[in-house]
């Protein structure tokens, strides 16, 4: 005699990325590797992705008297509201991140700081590209991520400038990106992993 068993498949919830562009300058790249990495993000079922335009969030420098970890009353400025809020409802984070001066943006560095406990806990991948392909820009938002206690994750994408002059150029989608497919997912399949993790482990403490 069988006995007929009930197979519970538990499904993963859906993770919420948000790619940030870090640069807000005229005649800027990122928003090309933003649109193409959303394409990507496109390809896993599993994911919902929302790019975030800094243009779109026009914060004052930071000059509130509490900084964001200390801070009893969320911020009245209603751009920071409105970031801080995107950046909660976040499950993870893709941050396109240029090279200006050996470093990152100051534009993405006070987006950074406006917001604390929303960063908590939630992984973050890089896409960079410029002097020595970004990798100083990324080597510094690394550090500025662990203080705001995320996970950065290991894999990153690093863009030679070429990328930028065949942008300039008039080139396809394809030829700029084509040969980052691969090293995107793995990016991705990544930062999902780690996004999985980490929400299960926020819903576990507040439940």
């Amino acid at each position: 005699m069988h006995s007929n068993r009930l197979n519970v498949v538990r499904m993963n919830p859906i993770i919420d990325v948000k790619v940030i562009l870090g640069s807000t300058r005229q005649s800027r790249f990122s928003e090309k590797p933003g649109a193409w990495m959303l394409k990507e993000l496109a390809k896993n079922p599993g994911i919902k992705a929302e790019l975030l335009d800094l243009r779109d969030h026009e914060l004052p420098f930071f000059d509130e008297a509490e900084t964001p970890s200390y801070k009893k009353q969320p911020y009245a400025n209603s751009a920071v509201v409105k970031w801080t809020a995107k950046i909660k409802e976040a499950d993870a984070f893709i941050i396109i991140a240029p090279e200006y001066n050996h470093g990152y943006p100051a534009v993405l560095k006070n987006a950074l700081d406006y917001a604390y406990q929303e960063w908590n806990n939630k992984p973050v991948g890089f896409v960079s590209y410029g002097s020595a392909m970004g990798a100083r820009s990324v080597e510094q938002l690394r550090q500025i991520a662990v203080e705001l206690q995320m996970a950065p994750i290991r894999n990153a994408l690093h863009m030679p400038y070429d990328v930028v002059m065949a942008a300039g150029a008039g080139k396809s989608e394809g030829e700029i990106f084509g040969a980052y497919g691969e090293r995107a997912q793995g990016l991705i399949t990544q930062l999902s992993w780690w996004a999985q993790a980490l929400k299960a482990a926020r819903d576990k403490t507040v439940a």
